[in-house]
């Protein structure tokens, strides 16, 4: 999933950052509210994290224009502000949820698995077609039970697959979801990665899952 990070603090970013990548999702970092508002313009995102002290504006202003834009991305407000009305505050302007720094990296993770599951409808952090599975929160990922090795990037590729299970996904759609915004988009990756899931999910398999509609993208049913 695509998450655009919005820190001021290099050093907290640079740890928010680093810890989603290991997690397979796909992160653009800004420092401002004027950055953030270009990107979010230009870019499908999965989920916001936005800090509220900005150099240019307030988080909160930021969280509640987009709410009044009709913009309903989840979004995780980050803050040092630990007062019960600053959370109030910041639920009141459109926040989806509120977190107190310092905060504990696998607290934020779980915070983000919440919002996902709202946002798709899901109930559990398990997805599967047939006999195809993936446990997101142990990040692992089954084929008939038998465990399937897969790279950060392969991980992600199957997971937006399968969040989309029965919908054909473009080429364009998935280097949004699964590759940075300073990412290439004129190459044939996508096709490269598709082949190397197909290589681990469906060979050796009857039924094929991962299936291309001509012209269009790729979809998993």
């Amino acid at each position: 999933m695509k998450i655009l990070l919005v820190e001021d603090q290099s050093k907290v970013a640079s740890f928010i950052v680093k810890g989603l990548q290991e997690n397979s999702y796909v992160v653009d970092h800004c420092k401002t509210g004027k950055e953030a508002v270009s990107l979010q313009a230009l870019y499908e995102y999965d989920l916001i994290i936005l800090d509220i002290n900005l150099p240019d504006t307030s988080g909160l202003k930021l969280c509640k224009a987009w709410r009044d834009q009709g913009i309903n991305i989840p979004i995780i407000l980050l803050t040092a502000r630990t007062q019960v009305n600053d959370r109030i505050e910041g639920l009141d302007a459109g926040a989806d949820d509120y977190l107190c720094k310092p905060f504990d990296f696998g607290e934020l993770l779980a915070r983000i698995r919440v919002q996902l599951r709202r946002k798709s409808g899901e109930t559990t952090n398990i997805l599967e077609v047939e006999d195809l599975k993936m446990d997101l929160l142990k990040r692992e990922a089954f084929r008939a039970e038998e465990r399937i090795d897969l790279t950060t990037k392969e991980f992600a590729l199957l997971e937006y697959l399968l969040e989309n299970r029965g919908r054909v996904i473009t080429r364009t759609s998935i280097i949004e979801h699964v590759w940075d915004m300073h990412f290439d988009s004129d190459t044939n990756v996508v096709d490269v990665f598709i082949r190397y899931l197909r290589k681990k999910v469906d060979d050796g398999h009857e039924h094929k899952l991962i299936q291309t509609k001509r012209g269009r993208g790729y979809f998993i049913e």
